[in-house]
C-alpha cells in the first residue's frame, strides 16, 4: 500500500512539529507519496510570507519535499474527483470541503492510498478513502 500525504503534515513537519520518524511510525516501509496539489498549496503559503528568514525555510523544504515520488493527476482521476464531488455534494458536505482536499482523496482513491492528514475532518466522508490521522502536539507545547 502506498501513503499520499495531506498537504498539513508537510507544513508540520516544516515547522518541526512532525517528524521523519513520525511519519514512518505509521507508513512503515511504505511509500509515501507527493501529490501537484501539494506543491500548489505550499507554493501559495511561501508566496504570501512576508519574513524572509521563514520564506527562505519554507522554500528550501518545498525544495527538498519535490525529492519525493509525484502522483500524476490524469482523466481518471478526474473522473474520481467527479464522482467524489458529487456524492459529497449529494450528503450535503460539497460546500465544506476545499477542492483541493478533493483533489487530493481522488488520487489516494484513484490508487488505494490511505491518506495521511492531521485533519481527519476534512476527509472523513469522503467515500472508499482511508484516512489515517497523525496527532499533533498543540503549538508551543
Amino acid at each position: 500500500m502506498g501513503w499520499l500525504a495531506d498537504t498539513g503534515i508537510w507544513i508540520e513537519v516544516e515547522r518541526g512539529r512532525i517528524s521523519a520518524a513520525d511519519i514512518h511510525a505509521i507508513t512503515g516501509a511504505a511509500a509515501v507519496y507527493l501529490s501537484p496539489v501539494n506543491v500548489a498549496e505550499l507554493q501559495f503559503g511561501v508566496g504570501r510570507m512576508t519574513n524572509a528568514a521563514r520564506r527562505l525555510r519554507a522554500q528550501t523544504m518545498l525544495r527538498r519535499l519535490q525529492r519525493k515520488p509525484l502522483l500524476r493527476i490524469d482523466a481518471a482521476t478526474g473522473q474520481v474527483f467527479g464522482r467524489l464531488a458529487a456524492e459529497l455534494e449529494a450528503q450535503g458536505r460539497g460546500a465544506e470541503f476545499r477542492v483541493q482536499d478533493i483533489w487530493l482523496a481522488a488520487q489516494a482513491v484513484q490508487r488505494g492510498f490511505a491518506l495521511l492528514t492531521t485533519n481527519a475532518k476534512d476527509f472523513v466522508d469522503v467515500p472508499g478513502l482511508k484516512v489515517v490521522a497523525l496527532p499533533v502536539a498543540p503549538a508551543g507545547g
